[in-house]
């Protein structure tokens, strides 16, 4: 039977990065990764200025400058066949006024090898996390799979899960979680970039087709929504050239591209939730990120709330860790911390499904189309203060959590 201090289930973003703060401050930690490479298409690649800071505040500057990325420094949107600036990072407060593109299997790749320089760091891939131990009552680790077959146990003090919004370990503890009905999934794909195109992010909101184009330098990743559940329906009675003929019409830069879609294989289905579990933890056992909240891709903040959680997570709990004293009121300060940051971007997101997704997807709103920018908007981008306030909530976010300082290397 192996044993360690903190046992991390799930090797994404909120897990690498606590992993490798833990292992900063001298504890024993593993982390368990299912998949035996990081390397998964259309998985979140923002990385906004906080988890920036943090990559700076850990020593990794140099090296995360090294990998492939681009940055999104302005929102633009087309309205009657031009671009109208709608919103810009620049204003924000920090060092990192923007948000960078980066595929995430490179990030995550760059912390596993910054914990492979710990001595109490493990990761092992191809090793699922796929039900929890208890003894005496109390979380005491996990069982796993690997890739090839074999199973076994590991013992830990604390075991938390970042297994995403699916999560085995939430569901194995029973905790319960409330669910928010969403009106819209969405459709992942890729579309060649020119030289010449628009710069940034790019929202296209018409009567036939919704989308968010993400600037990845020589591509555009494109989430276009649907309605909730409609995505069989729409690929068995449509062909794909559809959609980018649709977004063509709106956005004529892309007029030349109305083949880039060739079969639906190159369309990927986000099946959009909006949950939290009430209470994050058990004793023994600890969820954040997707595991204790999913979040709606609007705003693109999921990502950066769940290396948050994990900021916080390794600041409350490091010390108690390394003394081996944590108790079940430790995991629930992190759920006190953690809790008005995510209830209010919960919230908002509601507020835009509910105000701009829903009559978008129902063919109710066509900003691209109108003859001249639509007044709600030229209110918005007139008063400083409204037209700051998306920027920072995207790129700041609520209560942005110091770095431990065992964990600092800048």
């Amino acid at each position: 039977m192996e044993r360690t201090t903190c046992l991390i289930a799930g090797g994404g973003p909120a897990g690498m990065f606590l992993g490798l703060m833990l292992a900063r401050g001298g504890i024993e930690v593993m982390v368990l990764e299912k998949h035996g490479d990081f390397l998964r298409d259309f998985r979140g690649d923002t990385v906004h200025p906080t988890t920036l800071e943090l990559i700076d505040a850990l020593g990794l500057r140099e090296d995360f400058a090294k990998l492939p990325q681009r940055r999104l420094n302005d929102i633009q949107i087309p309205i009657g066949g031009r671009m109208v600036p709608l919103a810009t990072f620049a204003h924000i407060p920090g060092r990192h006024k923007y948000v960078a593109m980066v595929p995430q299997w490179d990030l995550l790749d760059l912390l596993a090898r910054a914990g492979d320089v710990e001595p109490t760091f493990r990761l092992r891939m191809s090793t699922e996390a796929v039900d929890l131990v208890y003894e005496g009552g109390a979380v005491a680790g996990v069982r796993y799979r690997t890739k090839d077959g074999a199973t076994g146990e590991i013992r830990a003090d604390l075991t938390v899960a970042c297994d995403g919004r699916s999560s085995v370990l939430r569901a194995a503890a029973g905790l319960g979680v409330h669910n928010w009905p969403t009106p819209f999934d969405a459709w992942w794909f890729r579309i060649p970039r020119n030289g010449t195109d628009p710069a940034g992010l790019i929202p296209v909101v018409s009567a036939h087709r919704v989308a968010v184009l993400f600037d990845r330098g020589d591509y555009w990743q494109s989430a276009t929504l649907i309605a909730k559940g409609s995505d069989t329906d729409l690929r068995t009675r449509q062909p794909v050239g559809v959609i980018m003929r649709d977004l063509g019409a709106v956005a004529p830069w892309l007029g030349d591209r109305t083949d880039a879609l060739r079969t639906w294989d190159e369309v990927k289905l986000l099946d959009v939730k909006l949950d939290r579990v009430d209470r994050w933890y058990t004793d023994g056992l600890l969820c954040i990120g997707d595991a204790a909240h999913a979040m709606s891709p609007v705003g693109g903040v999921g990502i950066n709330l769940a290396v948050q959680d994990a900021v916080a997570t390794a600041r409350i709990l490091g010390p108690k860790l390394l003394s081996h004293t944590v108790t079940t009121a430790d995991l629930a300060r992190v759920q006190r911390r953690r809790a008005l940051p995510t209830a209010v971007v919960q919230s908002m997101q509601r507020l835009a499904h509910a105000g701009v997704i829903r009559p978008a997807v129902a063919g109710r709103l066509d900003v691209s189309n109108a003859t001249e920018t639509p007044t709600a908007l030229r209110v918005f981008r007139r008063i400083p203060v409204v037209r700051s306030l998306p920027t920072f909530l995207v790129g700041r976010g609520v209560l942005p959590e110091p770095v431990p300082a065992f964990a600092r290397r800048d």
